[in-house]
């Protein structure tokens, strides 16, 4: 008998046989990419999500295990291996965004690093040595990345099928089934691609608080039953370190200087939520419509001019309720046609919510307005998904 998708997961969770933490950070990723990008559903198809996809949220997970003057295990060593198939790669990777930045990293530098690269003018700044060992990190990674998709469930290949290219698994239906494979936004045709069934897809999406919940609790047990040079090393620990994430102190000295053009030539923004008019010499934030407690984005859907007041003292890292957002669409429309009087903000923009979203009408006549239309649903899908406060 077939099992339910939910009860799929569960078990691959619960009682798989495991002797690494890969199973568990596979569904985790699969969980946090189905949240970041959900209007991928609106198609109710099956899902392509490039192995370099996962793997960069491999990075944010294990980069507080690699940390090399107190590593954390996950799996057991013999003959001289590592416990990690990428560990090598991943801790130079590490070493040498500590070089660029001159100081230690945090342990949720990997989930800054995650959106930070993603985004082509972010990733311009940063010297070839560090992209180029970001690269050799991400390949590793996605390597092994094919052992739990492999082994996850009963057999082999029975959850998932194999990996395949993207243009190798669009070519592989038959026109007479009527049906096509979505991928991300970003996929390119020859990224090797994890096919993720509509049915699982919809699963992660309804069951996302869950899914996370569960996969953190089991992380948590496993890395507590392997043996650490760290003997007083318990669960709560790795939940710590799990659960870290990045803080407001990131500068957007770039986005800001970019606004304040616009307010010298005359433009005004609004804040989304107060509706208070943001011209020349306001004070203003610049505020993440996603918090950063939630997910680190950048991108420039993300990032509004608002009412100091309210974003730090009302909104803080909470979410808006579903009459706020209604009442924000019209506004972040306002906004974002305000970035179209900058050519370099407008081309931003353009690039920003081509990575992340999937049904975006882009005619530009309506693109402000779409913007704001996918953006409000991505907030509404992820307050539900993950029971987040609101405001």
């Amino acid at each position: 008998m077939e099992l339910a998708a939910g009860q799929v997961i569960s078990t691959i969770l619960k009682h798989d046989r495991k002797v690494t933490s890969y199973k568990i950070a596979l569904l985790r990723a699969i969980n946090d990419v189905v949240l970041s990008f959900p209007d991928v559903w609106a198609f109710q198809q099956d899902v392509a999500v490039p192995l370099r996809l996962l793997a960069e949220y491999w990075v944010a997970y294990y980069w507080p295990f690699v940390d090399p003057s107190n590593p954390i295990y996950q799996g057991q060593r013999a003959n001289g291996k590592n416990d990690m198939g990428f560990r090598a790669e991943l801790t130079q990777f590490r070493a040498e965004w500590e070089q660029f930045n001159g100081e230690l990293s945090r342990p949720a530098d990997g989930f800054y690093i995650l959106n930070e690269l993603r985004i082509p003018r972010r990733r311009a700044i940063y010297p070839a040595s560090l992209l180029g060992a970001y690269q050799k990190a991400i390949r590793a990674i996605a390597k092994t990345l094919e052992m739990p998709i492999r082994y996850a469930g009963p057999g082999n290949w029975t959850v998932f099928e194999e990996p395949k290219r993207y243009d190798q698994l669009s070519d592989s239906i038959p026109a007479w089934l009527n049906q096509r494979i979505i991928p991300v936004p970003g996929t390119q045709p020859q990224d090797k691609c994890l096919l993720i069934s509509a049915k699982l897809w919809q699963t992660f999406q309804g069951m996302s608080l869950w899914v996370e919940a569960l996969c953190i609790h089991e992380w948590c047990l496993f890395s507590e039953r392997i043996m650490q040079e760290q003997p007083n090393l318990d669960r709560g620990d790795i939940y710590t370190l799990l659960t870290d994430r990045p803080d407001n102190r990131r500068p957007l000295t770039w986005e800001s200087n970019q606004i304040d053009l616009l307010l010298m030539e005359g433009h005004e923004f609004v804040c989304p939520w107060t509706n208070k008019r943001i011209v020349e010499g306001t004070a203003y934030d610049l505020d993440h419509l996603l918090p950063v407690s939630i997910y680190p984005i950048n991108e420039l859907w993300n990032l509004v001019p608002s009412d100091p007041g309210f974003n730090r003292h009302v909104k803080r890292d909470r979410l808006p309720s579903l009459e706020r957002l209604a009442e924000a669409r019209p506004r972040l429309e306002r906004d974002y046609e305000g970035y179209g009087a900058s050519a370099t903000l407008a081309q931003t923009l353009q690039e920003d919510v081509s990575i992340r979203f999937s049904t975006l009408d882009t005619a530009p006549s309506r693109f402000s307005e779409a913007v704001a239309v996918v953006v409000v649903g991505l907030m509404e899908q992820v307050a539900e998904s993950r029971n987040w406060e609101r405001f």
